[in-house]
């Protein structure tokens, strides 16, 4: 059998299993997450964003963001805010500590990138993530279910 001949859901698992064990070891000792440092990431691009508004950007459930949400908040890396407008919702914020981690954390997750990237060119890994992108979010129908 060809080393590529091989069916798409085991070589992502693979690679995956692979991102997964850098990433962690890159992240661990700040006790976040790699889905935990997406959601960081949009809120050091722009503090002050609705769950919902996070999740529609991660591409995630209510339900999932809810439970990220809940995590950072009881390691203070971020709090929620009743919306002064409409008391119903609540606005995400970055605490001092969430903001502090930013530059190390970053600088923990380039490092991951750069190692498991390693093997590619520029084009090479563009075209990669533009394939990852247009799997991840062409594969749901209007509902946001899988297809």
């Amino acid at each position: 059998m060809e080393k590529f001949d091989i069916c798409v859901h085991f070589l992502l698992s693979k690679a995956l299993q692979s991102v997964n064990q850098v990433s962690k070891s890159k992240l661990s000792s700040f006790g976040v997450t790699p889905v935990q440092y997406a959601l960081l990431r949009l809120l050091w691009k722009k503090d002050g964003q609705f769950g919902y508004e996070l999740a529609k950007k991660l591409l995630l459930d209510s339900a999932t963001i809810t439970g990220i949400i809940d995590r950072l908040e009881q390691n203070g890396f971020i709090e929620r805010q009743v919306d002064l407008y409409d008391r119903r919702n609540k606005v995400v914020f970055l605490t001092e500590k969430g903001k502090s981690i930013e530059a190390s954390l970053c600088q923990k997750m380039n490092e991951m990138n750069n190692e498991v990237m390693s093997n590619f060119d520029d084009e090479e890994i563009q075209l990669f993530k533009k394939m990852l992108f247009n799997m991840g979010i062409t594969n749901k129908n209007k509902e946001g279910k899988l297809k």
